[in-house]
Parts: C-alpha cells; sequence; structure tokens
C-alpha cells in the first residue's frame, strides 16, 4: 500500500497571481519580496532541451516551466510527489497545466526505469527537468518548487479556497458535513488532496490536486492588492527557483494577458494508455511511451484537444 502520507504539495500557481497583481507596486518593492525565494543553480547544458522544439519558429514560442511538490523532510531533497507542466502559449493565449503521474515509469538519465518521483530525489531539479525533457521531447528550463508544509498556510492566508465536494469526500475531510460547494480551511483543502481511498484512486488524487491548484489561482486573482504583502512574505519562503527576480516579472508580464481566459488542465498518461503493474515487487504505472509523447505534445505545442473521455481534464 502506498504512503498515506502523500500530499498536495505545489501552491506554485499562486506567484503568478501574486506578480500580477503586485506588478503596479514598482520594480524594487517586487524585487525584494521575490528575493525571499531560494535561489538554485541549473546547468541549461545538462537539461537535455529537445533541439527540434527549439529550432521550431511556433514551437519555441511555447514557454513550459516545471512546477514540482517535493516531500522534503528538513536538510533532504525529497521526492517530487506532484510533477507538472505549467505552459504559456501565447499563440493560442492560453494557460495550461499539465499534470504528469508521479509513479510514471519512465526512463531517469543514469538511473535507468523508475519511477518519476525519484528524479528528483537522484538528481534534484536539473536531474527532474532533464527527465522530463527526454520522456517527453520538452523545453523545459525553469522550475519552481515548494515543500507541503506551506500548503495549509497560504490558503488560510487567502481566506480557504473554495472547493466541490462529493458524498464520498465527506469522510476523508475532517470538519466537512456536507457535498456541494464550500470553502475549505488549509487543513481541510489538505485533506482533501491527500484522499487515496475514494472512487478514482491516484488518478482521482492528481486530480483534486488540480482542483485545489484551480482554486488557489482563481483566489489570487481576486484578491485585494492591500493584502498581496502579508500573502508574500507567508509563501516566498518556501518555494525554489532558478528564475532571477526579472526573469520571474517577465514571467508574468507574460501571464497578464491570458489570466481572463482561465487555466486550462489535463492528466498525463491517459486512460487507456496506462496501467498498474508490479515489476520486482514495485508497483508503477506503465503506460504506452510512444503514444503519450505524441498526445503530450499534441496538447502542449499544438493546442489539439485530448481524445474523448480520455481522462478527467476539468
Amino acid at each position: 500500500m502506498k504512503s498515506s502520507k502523500r500530499k498536495l504539495k505545489i501552491v506554485i500557481i499562486g506567484i503568478i497571481g501574486i506578480l500580477v497583481l503586485a506588478l503596479g507596486g514598482g520594480y524594487m518593492y517586487i524585487n525584494s519580496k521575490l528575493n525571499k525565494m531560494e535561489k538554485v543553480e541549473i546547468n541549461n547544458d545538462n537539461l537535455s532541451i529537445d533541439q527540434s522544439i527549439e529550432n521550431n519558429k511556433e514551437k519555441s514560442k511555447v514557454k513550459n516551466i516545471a512546477l514540482f511538490g517535493i516531500d522534503a523532510p528538513q536538510g533532504k531533497v525529497g521526492r517530487s510527489d506532484a510533477v507538472m507542466v505549467l505552459t504559456i502559449d501565447e499563440k493560442n493565449k492560453k494557460l495550461k497545466l499539465t499534470s504528469i503521474m508521479r509513479d510514471s515509469y519512465v526512463n531517469i538519465p543514469g538511473h535507468g526505469d523508475d519511477k518519476l518521483t525519484h528524479a528528483y530525489a537522484f538528481g534534484g531539479p536539473e536531474l527532474a527537468i532533464k527527465t522530463l525533457n527526454e520522456n517527453y521531447k520538452l523545453n523545459i528550463k525553469d522550475f519552481m518548487a515548494v515543500n507541503f508544509t506551506s500548503m495549509p498556510e497560504i490558503i488560510d492566508k487567502l481566506g480557504g479556497v473554495e472547493i466541490e465536494i462529493t458524498k464520498e469526500e465527506i469522510p476523508h475531510i475532517p470538519g466537512v458535513t456536507h457535498p456541494g460547494k464550500q470553502n475549505l480551511n488549509g487543513a481541510e483543502a489538505l485533506a482533501y488532496s491527500r484522499i487515496r481511498h475514494a472512487a478514482g484512486g491516484d488518478y482521482q488524487r492528481t486530480n483534486r490536486q488540480r482542483t485545489v491548484l484551480d482554486a488557489i489561482f482563481n483566489k489570487v486573482k481576486n484578491t485585494s492588492i492591500t493584502e498581496i504583502p502579508g500573502f508574500i512574505d507567508s509563501f516566498l519562503p518556501y518555494v525554489k527557483t532558478n528564475m532571477s527576480s526579472s526573469e520571474l516579472i517577465g514571467l508574468a508580464t507574460d501571464v497578464i494577458p491570458l489570466m481572463s481566459n482561465g487555466l486550462e488542465s489535463a492528466r498525463f498518461p491517459l486512460n487507456g494508455y496506462c496501467e498498474g503493474k508490479m515489476i520486482n515487487k514495485v508497483w508503477y504505472l506503465v503506460f504506452d511511451r510512444k503514444a503519450t509523447l505524441n498526445q503530450i505534445q499534441d496538447y502542449i505545442y499544438e493546442n489539439k484537444p485530448l481524445p474523448e473521455h480520455s481522462n478527467d481534464n476539468t
């Protein structure tokens, strides 16, 4: 049985809303806040960035950022229990959040076939990015990562998040007594994102992670500018990134025109293209690598819709 301690680790998408709302506050102010984040050096020459993407005039305009939610005890690197790719598609005016299942059986450079979640533990964000680029032919150069300990505090700072709760999920969320849309506090949202034993198992757990992220995104977007400083001070110290303050401000500038269209999301591998399998007494999510590669390419770079009924991409 997988550990019951899995939690939603990633609230990175909130940074984008913070930056967008704070842009009017002046560069020096924003820069001082962004310096609260832990900066990590990444060797771009060791990321296996797909050159066919870089050399394609249209595809190279699609910016992808790796988002990692880390299960990291103090002083440890930790595994990436949540792996997502934030796509900024200026051509099609879209923001996309692509979840990739943590247990996906992929090739980790230098380590052979293993669970995707282990790449971060083996080599930190650099190896995790390289693994994504090599397995899915992506052009990721930048990342953001956050530890799970920030989750409840951030949501409480926002005054909670609106989540639709089903009858089946109620027993798994202490404090929740009825189904329907309701405002969850930090602890409740964390419990919601941890649910594994309700219908859908780990697949639905990944969808719940995206649901919480989307709720945070919408809440931050509508937060009063006067509340932003306290939120920034609480959130940013939990974040690691290789992007400079100026790059993050530029990122926010790119995102502003796209925010009104919302945040599109999907999960890979798709239903029908994967299955759980025991290999050497370890459970892995084995998937059709060629089909999944093509589907991710179509979704991220070609803006093609997913096959009908392929998964719960809400």
